[in-house]
């Protein structure tokens, strides 16, 4: 047992020991390799920074440094009494006494959970979940793409019972909405992930589990309940052998649906997040040439260093070998599908499903938005395999899902993807939006709001049920009047049959 009188010694860049979770750490060799700078970690050295740290990382990624730094537990009995100073939280969770919050109720749309989220939470964490790719076109164009598609109502219809409830992925859900993967959940509320997981079984939603999560991924396993069903998104490791180990154990606690992140072999150039970085070192710290913070990326950086950019097409074998030991019940989905010939590609590898999504704008600035990728997609995949509406079909007709992420805000949102063939959509801020403004009965509200609204919308459509969806209820905005969402896709089956050829 070490005493803190002893861990009070090593408060300095010569010798930094920091407690955490009664455990003593020497961080000195790691200062300088700490993705956000050596003077976060230096704030707490001869400390217990366990609070600190437990606000934005997952409990089990101390397990990735060596095993010389573990140097024993502390003898918590000899700590001394948190001062003030101790007990404040780093820029790194909710604002302390935000603004007083008007009843939950009163929250009627997405958009007003975004504006209380702003003056709920710290600066860093929100310039975190909101920054896109440098000029964040490509965030903007998210919403706006869906602005520019009109809804052609029908009318006569028997409207008098609607039913949106749907299967994706073999899941059984009450909307075809699922709740995507997002980072560090703890920075909105300190709820986190698991706060999400209990609000998607409260509501009969698919949720899936992020691989840079702010609770360890133990933690957010046991708080699925029984028959809950859930996804997985994976960042596949350099060593694959932890990648395997990883989707194994979730595989063994009823995981459905792999879903490999395939758009970021490396994090996206995100300037807002970048800024903080540049302004939150302390002077003492900026002072010394030693610290090497890597200001090119921001918050997660600290916990995806292990992402694997020389992951490729030849890889999905060693993924689908991963789902194929389930005996098909975890499915094979590509997530960060931009393009119809990476879909036509995908599929014929051994893909399930695939998410049209561009990280949400954080990526590549000026890439399209997942809605406008999707005719494409449809029609490459309808050309090379067939399918009607919304059922696609891959090589020896195996079914093929595809979902859309990025900019849903409404559920005329939705209804247009729907419409347009996706199987179901995932939102993404929104969540972590409602996470902070009111932890997990915020995120049962913004579902709840959609499930209205996608009653209303639905009867004013003349399409009870989700197989009256169809693709002439769209049309994009054109000077001379509405341009039918096929006209978007003209030539696709020339550019299938040449793509087909390669494969």
């Amino acid at each position: 047992m070490i005493s803190f009188e002893e861990i009070a010694k090593h408060n300095n860049r010569n010798s930094c020991w920091v407690v955490l979770h009664g455990v003593v750490y020497d961080m000195t060799k790691f200062l300088d390799e700490h993705p956000g700078g050596a003077a976060i970690i230096l704030k707490q050295a001869g400390k217990d920074g366990t609070k600190a740290f437990d606000a934005i990382h997952p409990r089990d990624i101390v397990k990735m440094l060596p095993p010389e730094a573990v140097l024993g537990k502390a003898d918590m009995s000899t700590a001394p009494a948190p001062s003030a100073e101790a007990e404040t939280a780093p820029p790194s969770g909710p604002a302390s006494a935000a603004a007083e919050k008007p009843p939950i109720d009163h929250m009627l749309n997405i958009f007003d959970f975004e504006s209380l989220a702003q003056q709920s939470m710290q600066k860093p964490g929100w310039d975190y979940y909101c920054s896109g790719a440098d000029d964040e076109k490509t965030l903007r164009e998210n919403k706006e793409t869906f602005d520019n598609i009109w809804l052609v109502p029908r009318v006569l219809r028997d409207v008098s019972s609607i039913d949106f409830a749907t299967t994706m992925l073999g899941c059984s859900s009450s909307i075809p909405v699922y709740l995507t993967a997002t980072a560090v959940a703890k920075l909105a509320h300190p709820d986190g992930e698991l706060g999400i997981i209990r609000a998607a079984h409260a509501h009969g939603l698919v949720y899936m589990l992020p691989t840079l999560s702010s609770y360890a991924f133990d933690d957010m396993l046991d708080a699925i309940q029984p028959g809950q069903p859930f996804w997985m998104q994976l960042y596949v490791n350099r060593d694959r052998n932890m990648t395997a180990e990883h989707v194994r154990k979730a595989a063994k606690r009823g995981c459905r649906a792999l879903c490999v992140t395939v758009d970021a072999p490396q994090l996206g150039r995100r300037e807002r997040d970048m800024r903080n970085k540049l302004t939150k070192t302390e002077a003492s710290i900026q002072k010394d040439a030693k610290d090497n913070v890597n200001r090119k990326e921001g918050i997660a950086r600290a916990i995806s260093s292990f992402i694997d950019p020389s992951l490729d097409w030849k890889d999905l074998a060693f993924l689908r070998g991963l789902c194929d030991e389930t005996g098909g019940k975890m499915k094979l989905v590509l997530k960060g599908v931009q393009s119809g010939a990476d879909a036509l590609e995908g599929v014929a590898r051994g893909a399930d499903a695939l998410i049209l999504s561009n990280h949400g704008g954080r990526q590549v600035d000026t890439a399209r938005p997942g809605i406008d990728v999707l005719p494409e997609v449809v029609a490459t995949l309808r050309a090379a395999y067939g399918g009607e509406g919304r059922q696609l079909r891959g090589p020896n007709g195996a079914p093929v899902e595809v979902f859309v992420d990025g900019g849903i805000r409404r559920a005329t949102d939705v209804f247009k993807c729907l419409a347009m063939g996706a199987t179901g959509v995932g939102i993404g801020r929104p969540v972590l939006w409602s996470l902070a403004a009111y932890g997990q009965p915020g995120v049962e509200k913004v579902i709840s709001l959609l499930k209205d609204e996608m009653t209303m919308l639905m009867r004013l459509m003349g399409a009870p049920r989700l197989a009256d969806m169809r693709p002439e209820m769209c049309v994009y905005k054109g000077p001379n009047g509405g341009v039918p969402v096929q006209g978007r896709v003209v030539g696709l089956r020339d550019m299938v049959r040449e793509q087909s050829a390669k494969l």
